[in-house]
């Protein structure tokens, strides 16, 4: 089992969920986060006082699956996720050593 994490643009979250439930993907949890990676930032006006801001608005995905769907769920996320611009975002992923689905007590494979 995997735990895939996905820091993507805001406005790219329908499209990508869609595109999940299309391979079969049954639950994901969305976070919004703030950040910065080679994006930096970038200069805003507001009431005419320019200030930077430092961070970046994005939408954070998590996803426990099997490792067979990990490949199909890296593959799904970068076509839907990815615009060719910086700032797109990163995919992470890391092992998944005890998954208990709280309501029926199944375990692993069965609790996903």
């Amino acid at each position: 089992m995997k735990m895939v994490s996905a820091v993507i643009k805001p406005f790219k979250l329908d499209d990508v969920r869609e595109a999940l439930s299309g391979i079969g993907v049954t639950g994901l949890t969305v976070t919004e986060v703030k950040g910065f990676g080679r994006q930096k930032g970038h200069t805003e006006l507001y009431r005419g006082a320019e200030y930077v801001v430092d961070f970046v608005p994005k939408v954070r995905l998590d996803l426990a699956v099997s490792d067979e769907q990990v490949d199909g769920v890296i593959e799904v996320i970068t076509q839907a996720a990815g615009t060719g611009k910086i700032g797109d975002g990163k995919i992470f992923v890391t092992n998944l050593e005890h998954v208990v689905r709280i309501r029926t007590g199944e375990t692993n494979d069965d609790a996903i």
